[in-house]
């Protein structure tokens, strides 16, 4: 069974240097971001193998969210190899992610 990644400044560059990551910022107080996080899980089960589904804590990472300019949560940042190459901001639907996340792999 897949999870998702906990991300931390320690963790993050190595986590998402290769292959395709989703990067979710989020916080424990944010309703938006609490909709989306079973979404997650879901999505974390699904690419179990074949993408990095991770997340970022907002309020305990703010080195993280300060170097990729993260202003509203959540906010998905789309990744390949470590490059930003798409970036959603606000709770979205399921099949919009799995279309973003597909486009990449």
């Amino acid at each position: 069974m897949g999870q998702y990644i906990e991300l931390t400044k320690e963790n993050f560059d190595s986590t998402i240097k290769e292959g395709v990551a989703l990067v979710d910022f989020w916080a424990p107080w944010c309703g938006p971001c609490r909709m989306l996080a079973p979404v997650i899980d879901e999505l974390a089960n699904e690419y179990d193998g074949k993408a990095a589904i991770c997340k970022v804590n907002t309020d305990e990472q703010d080195e993280l969210s300060a170097r990729y300019g993260i202003r509203s949560i959540p906010t998905i940042l789309f990744m390949k190899n470590g490059e930003v190459l798409d970036t959603m901001v606000g709770a979205t639907s399921k099949q919009e992610i799995k279309n973003k996340l597909d486009s990449l792999l």
